[in-house]
């Protein structure tokens, strides 16, 4: 696959490198990310605020519902550039995910009461999907919707809600009726999570970090106009959804950055095994990129992914935590003295070189990749079944 730029898709690249250059760039989100300090909530903010400033915010999302409108070369050459200048991920929970639920399936009136807010970074989005027994098989999920008059009361409660503990809202799937048929009498809700009934729980990961939380719902009223589409359809919305989250796990730009990162690392290293295992990774990264290409441009000309996010989600998932066992691998036994997640004390300082500790808590991270966003042995379904039709 031939990828050649036009000088005017070599303008944009420079454009974006000097805005993410510029003087407007939030300066503590630079240091903190160059230093690899973790980012407080409020940086967050003001990194999304920036990225809307410039107008980027709505880069995945058609010109009329505010975004970008720019084409698959122009995406990738965002996203890269942001990988480049070692940004902060954008969250996906509101821009990649519920955004395009709400401007594809949702009223007028919803789509101009929360799209705006979502491109502007006023409202912080986290996902109620997985429940306590309902991970991958997602449509056995109990979390229930009572209509009552103009509201549902919502009882249950949803897991692994990631940065739920700094969330203004959250989309839920939650069951309306008990149907023969698991996948139907689900629907797709929004919820301020500032509703009485609301508790939110911190989960403490292997790593030691807090990043996902349980989220618990007890006779929380929930106005009726903050169901999408039509009651009993949310499945069909949630596949949708998913895809669109899969689609943006594979993370190529980033991966590719950190993999030069080890590359540099290792290039004076005298082992041909790692060096290997290296060059492996390269070739399938390179061919992950063509895959995410081709779907990008379907994805422009009006299509949606489908499953072709399955096979991007596998195959990202698995060159991710590949990288990740190689940098611990190259870090050798210099990954033993594991700082934890509140760093080590004051007057100590960890042996080897700065990348070998934090390479430790990363490898225990990313072993979720697989997990999250439906489990690859879910991916291997569906890939069997909308395109070998098995």
């Amino acid at each position: 696959m031939d990828i050649s730029f036009s000088e005017q898709d070599l303008q944009f690249q420079e454009e974006i490198r000097a805005g993410l250059n510029g003087s407007e760039y939030p300066l503590h989100v630079r240091e903190k990310q160059q230093k690899g300090v973790a980012l407080s909530k409020q940086d967050m903010i003001d990194f999304h605020k920036f990225i809307h400033s410039k107008g980027w915010m709505g880069y995945n999302w058609p010109e009329e519902y505010g975004g970008t409108g720019w084409s698959p070369v122009q995406i990738y050459l965002f996203l890269n550039e942001l990988a480049l200048a070692q940004c902060p991920t954008i969250l996906p929970f509101g821009l990649s995910m519920v955004g395009p639920v709400i401007y594809t399936f949702g009223n007028q009136e919803q789509k101009d009461r929360f799209l705006p807010d979502i491109l502007e970074f006023n409202t912080w989005w986290c996902q109620g999907y997985s429940e306590p027994g309902s991970g991958s098989d997602l449509a056995s999920l109990k979390t229930k919707a009572v209509l009552e008059g103009d509201h549902y009361i919502v009882n249950g409660s949803k897991t692994w809600t990631t940065l739920a503990q700094n969330a203004d809202w959250i989309f839920c799937l939650v069951r309306t009726e008990t149907t023969q048929k698991k996948q139907e009498g689900i629907s797709f809700l929004l919820i301020d999570m500032n509703t009485p009934g609301i508790e939110v729980k911190p989960i403490i990961t292997i790593d030691g970090d807090h990043e996902v939380n349980s989220v618990f719902f007890t006779d929380v009223k929930v106005p009726a106009d903050q169901l999408i589409g039509e009651e009993g359809k949310g499945w069909t919305y949630a596949k949708f959804l998913l895809a669109h989250e899969r689609f943006g796990i594979a993370g190529v730009p980033v991966v590719k950055v950190q993999l030069e990162k080890l590359k540099n690392i290792t290039s004076d290293y005298d082992d041909a095994n790692l060096s290997k295992k290296i060059a492996e990774l390269e070739i399938d990264l390179e061919a992950l990129e063509f895959t995410e290409l081709r779907t990008l441009a379907a994805i422009a000309e009006g299509g949606h992914p489908g499953a072709e996010s399955s096979i991007l989600k596998i195959r990202g998932t698995e060159i991710q935590q590949r990288l990740t066992e190689l940098f611990v691998e190259a870090a050798g036994q210099y990954i033993l003295p594991y700082e934890g997640p509140d760093g080590f004390e004051s007057n100590k300082t960890p042996a080897g070189p700065d990348y070998a500790s934090p390479s430790v808590a990363q490898y225990l991270n990313y072993r979720k990749t697989s997990i999250y966003g439906g489990s690859n042995e879910i991916q291997k379904n569906i890939i069997a079944k909308a395109i070998l039709g098995v």
